[in-house]
């Protein structure tokens, strides 16, 4: 081989490299996220994600990509996320509200689909049984809205023994969060205890101020927090608020009494997008979303805040002590 042959050789290899190297990199499957709100408060839930993946042998980067499409509570934009992620060729889609499980499957019917939601979710029609969902699709539920409401406004009794009047403070996006659904459930639990409830539901994510400013002028004495996808994207403004105004809240997830909150009874949110990512990976290795039945939690946790029931001048009573997981000082 003379030099010029070489050289030739080598600048075909450099050439072919590249190519190589991209079709191995295309080759990787890709697992998409769509979701109905912004990205920064729900770093947490994408560790998870990954956390599961790799429990399924998928480690983004090396042999899977994790695309991630948020519609920042722009329900409109999710039509055109959902065909992004299928002209990414994801091989699974984990999705959040009713809206994003039809968005995917309106840009492709045939993608499977892994949910994660605080609701019910054959009440919230994304399945019609939970031992054996349909099609191509099914999910975790970490049970964070309207299924423990009663158990939640139980806890609001006893925190607060003169409790009369129970505001409820729904999501904007009220229908995306499916808490709407369980509310029968929550009206008899409070007829039991002798509960009036009004509901309060926000215009929109700049409405919260007047929000808390018509719970006050209703007389509520604690709030039921309805969680959904756009209250969880700004619950350090509504934890601030409820200090503002002197007002006990019970929220579902952990998190927010850790940042402040009273009060939290339920399941780990982050643990169930640990879980989708382990159905997702499940998924890639060829099982079909049918095969694997929706993922219920079996442990609920109760946390309190005792420096934020100082502030709020409330004596926890020494039952709930005794009952609490955790007692964040």
């Amino acid at each position: 081989m003379n030099r010029r042959e070489f050289i030739a050789l080598l600048g075909g290899a450099a050439v072919a490299w590249p190519l190589t190297a991209r079709a191995q990199q295309a080759a990787k499957p890709v697992v998409g996220l769509l979701r109905t709100t912004t990205a920064a408060p729900f770093a947490p839930i994408v560790v998870e994600l990954r956390k599961g993946l790799s429990e399924e042998g998928f480690i983004e980067g090396h042999n899977v990509a994790l695309e991630q499409r948020w519609a920042d509570n722009q329900l409109d934009r999710l039509p055109g996320l959902a065909a992004d992620l299928v002209r990414r060729k994801a091989a699974v889609i984990v999705v959040n509200t009713p809206a994003v499980v039809a968005a995917a499957r309106t840009a492709d019917p045939t993608v499977p689909l892994v949910f994660v939601t605080g609701e019910d979710p054959v009440k919230m029609g994304f399945v019609s049984s939970l031992n054996r969902p349909e099609g191509n699709l099914t999910g975790v539920t970490f049970f964070g809205g309207s299924v423990l409401g009663a158990k939640r406004l139980e806890l609001l009794h006893e925190l607060v023994p003169k409790l009369s009047l129970v505001a409820i403070l729904l999501d904007p996006d009220s229908a995306g969060s499916g808490f709407e659904i369980g509310m029968p459930s929550i009206e008899t639990a409070a007829r039991v205890l002798g509960l009036q409830i009004v509901v309060v539901k926000p215009a929109s994510e700049h409405d919260f101020d007047a929000a808390f400013a018509r719970i006050v002028t209703t007389g509520a004495g604690a709030v039921l927090f309805g969680g959904g996808p756009v209250l969880r994207t700004q619950v350090q403004q509504l934890i601030a608020l409820a200090a503002r105004h002197a007002i006990p809240v019970i929220y579902e997830l952990r998190d927010y009494v850790e940042a402040g909150g009273l009060i939290s009874y339920g399941a780990s949110f982050p643990g169930a997008y640990r879980q989708a990512g382990v159905y997702a990976g499940r998924i890639l290795k060829g099982a079909k979303p049918a095969e694997l039945p929706v993922l219920q939690p079996t442990r609920f946790e109760l946390v309190i805040n005792l420096k934020t029931a100082k502030a709020l001048g409330l004596q926890i009573p020494d039952k709930l002590l005794a009952l609490a997981d955790e007692v964040i000082e």
